[in-house]
């Protein structure tokens, strides 16, 4: 097997992820998939959605780290997505994904990513977010605790982001939530619908 960019959290977690996935997708349709980091997601769990059109992205300097998984598991090309930006340039889906994203970004940039999102998600179309978040101020578990102490001394815009105040910004999207699963590795999968009129 050729020697790709490899993550070991996106390993670990691309199991569990499918699961609840396959409670909420299709056969059907279409998703995109922002951030797609390595495409280990991508790779393990398009083909168990033989109907559904899976498109990666990630920001354009990341693509060639994307590009070598999503070229052998026979996916469309990735494209570029910047969440930041006016327009995505994405076209529209009827679900859109993201993994271990919303820690990772700026405050401004999660704003950004549910401002941007509505003229790229179909009406009644599902945002699926995986991800650890806090609760009424308080951490899950003591080791996501010392997580996100270790990414505010790496990047002080980073950080595990409060689940009240990402439903908000769901909220304001047009977007309810749908389902709280909590997951392996105290992480949550959080799902939100958009209203049929939006």
């Amino acid at each position: 097997m050729e020697d790709l960019p490899f993550s070991q959290a996106s390993e670990n977690n691309k199991g569990p992820i499918l699961a609840v996935l396959r409670q909420h997708l299709g056969d059907t349709g279409s998703l995109l998939e922002i951030g797609a980091g390595t495409g280990q997601h991508a790779e393990h769990m398009a083909g168990r959605f033989p109907g559904l059109c899976w498109q990666t992205s990630d920001t354009a300097a990341n693509l060639s780290i994307l590009r070598p998984r999503v070229s052998r598991a026979g996916l469309p090309a990735p494209i570029a997505v910047d969440v930041n930006a006016a327009d995505w340039n994405c076209g529209r889906f009827e679900a859109v994904f993201c993994a271990n994203m919303l820690h990772i970004i700026a405050a401004t940039s999660v704003e950004n990513f549910f401002l941007g999102l509505g003229p790229h998600l179909l009406p009644g179309g599902l945002l699926l977010v995986y991800g650890p978040f806090r609760y009424r101020n308080a951490y899950t578990s003591p080791s996501n605790a010392r997580f996100d102490h270790w990414l505010r001394q790496r990047d002080p815009l980073s950080g595990i982001r409060d689940f009240e105040w990402v439903n908000r910004l769901a909220e304001d999207a047009a977007l309810a939530l749908v389902e709280d699963h909590a997951m392996p590795a105290n992480n949550q999968l959080l799902v939100w619908k958009k209203s049929p009129g939006n």
